[in-house]
């Protein structure tokens, strides 16, 4: 294989000023950014996935119920939910002592599905 091959490599320095302004235009304001890239951190790993799978298949589980699904401990599970709702990815409620979770809004359920499409695509 030829040196750089199946690389992306820039053959010429060529800056497209009109691009470029048009691209920044478009960033949204960092603040926006910051919570973007801290929902996308928050579906990184498999065991939250896992997790948010199982949500949104069932509609609303406890954490035992988490756990038993997920085949870790319940303070794991305790861990990777407290996460998700950082990530407002996951809201709850409770009845009596037992709380219960549930995916967040439909955009959650959105990003699921489009995760696991792409993922299944051929490359």
């Amino acid at each position: 294989m030829p040196s750089g091959a199946g690389r992306a490599v820039c053959g010429v320095y060529e800056i497209h000023p009109e691009r470029v302004e048009r691209a920044r235009a478009a960033l949204p304001e960092e603040g926006l950014l910051q919570r973007a890239a801290l929902l996308l951190k928050a579906l990184s790993d498999p065991t939250r996935m896992r997790l948010l799978l199982a949500l949104r298949a069932a509609g609303e589980l406890c954490v035992c119920d988490l756990a038993l699904l997920a085949g870790v401990s319940v303070s794991a599970v305790s861990h990777q939910l407290r996460l998700l709702r950082q990530a407002r990815l996951v809201a709850f409620r409770r009845e009596g002592k037992q709380v219960y979770y549930r995916l967040a809004d439909q955009h959650v359920e959105a990003l699921l599905e489009g995760a696991l499409a792409h993922a299944e695509e051929d490359t």
